[in-house]
């Protein structure tokens, strides 16, 4: 099976009809990822099968929870977003969504403006800073396999609007971190993922700030 078609499958799998230039921008992500990996170490994936089980299908799982959670015009601030992942393949599937990937390692960052320019993608932005120090507002806040709870939320918790969420992509359910959540943040929703071709827990924990 083509690498299109199984993505395209895996896709259909998650509940989405993938484009066909949405498609072609995926895949060439992916392989920006590899050419790049060959001289920065983005990631420690190299093999192209495993990239686009563990990146892309695994960042695209992530697409139908945010539609449900925030349908229409949004910021979202991608935190420690390495190679851009989930905030590259969200920018790719929502238009409508303005992605900031920051990553305190300058070439990490300078590869999502890399990928930004060469798949012209107007909404996608790379910055390189640690998130304690941005200022802002975004409607959604995400990671992936970033740090813990707790440090996530303490170190962005100034960049949350007031409605916002933060949308912290786990593994396993992570029951410590939860319990140990600074009262910044309350959990309202943890969903379970089930990543095609992928043999692992994941899992979305959503956080809010409490009312009041």
């Amino acid at each position: 099976m083509s690498q299109k078609e199984q993505l395209r499958r895996g896709a259909e799998a998650l509940g989405i009809a993938l484009g066909g230039e949405q498609a072609e921008r995926l895949l060439a992500y992916g392989d920006l990822i590899l050419k790049w990996n060959k001289v920065y170490n983005l990631t420690a994936l190299r093999d192209p099968a495993a990239v686009l089980t563990h990146h892309l299908l695994d960042s695209l799982a992530a697409v139908g929870p945010l539609q449900r959670q925030r349908g229409g015009a949004a910021k979202l601030l991608d935190v420690g977003a390495g190679a851009g992942l989930p905030g590259v393949v969200i920018a790719i599937l929502r238009g409508d969504v303005q992605v900031t990937c920051v990553d305190a390692v300058a070439k990490k960052a300078a590869f999502v403006q890399q990928v930004a320019s060469e798949l012209a993608l107007r909404n996608l932005h790379g910055l390189h800073a640690r998130v304690e120090a941005l200022t802002g507002s975004y409607d959604v806040i995400s990671s992936r396999a970033f740090s813990s709870l707790p440090d996530f939320v303490l170190g962005s918790v100034h960049l949350l609007a007031p409605d916002g969420v933060w949308m912290a992509m786990k593994g396993k359910v992570p029951n410590d971190e939860i319990a140990q959540l600074p009262p910044q943040a309350e959990v309202f929703h943890v969903e379970q993922l089930l990543v095609p071709g992928l043999d692992a827990e994941r899992c979305i924990v959503w956080m809010r700030k409490p009312a009041g």
